[in-house]
């Protein structure tokens, strides 16, 4: 499958390509790979640092939620949400 894919480019507005395990938000260290969007399997607040270095809170956010926000950094603190996978 992955030869039938490699003459493709990929685009911001595609699907996902790959996803990482579940995290566990760190307020000293980006993710290992930057996050085009965010899947979070249970409810809470979600403290991000966007591509730029903004950091945000997302509050309120659903259990089964996507969040399509490029992220480098998911805050501990303040994050309350659970089983947050990112996806590239």
């Amino acid at each position: 499958m992955a030869q039938a894919l490699s003459n493709r480019s990929y685009s911001v507005e595609g699907p996902h390509t790959d996803a990482l395990a579940a995290i566990t938000p760190d307020d000293s260290n980006d993710l290992a790979t930057f996050a085009r969007a965010l899947w979070v399997g249970g409810a809470g607040n979600i403290s991000l640092d966007t591509l730029d270095g903004t950091t945000i809170l997302v509050s309120g956010v659903t259990a089964g939620t996507y969040l399509p926000i490029s992220t480098r950094r998911v805050r501990a603190t303040t994050t309350t949400a659970t089983l947050i996978v990112p996806l590239l």
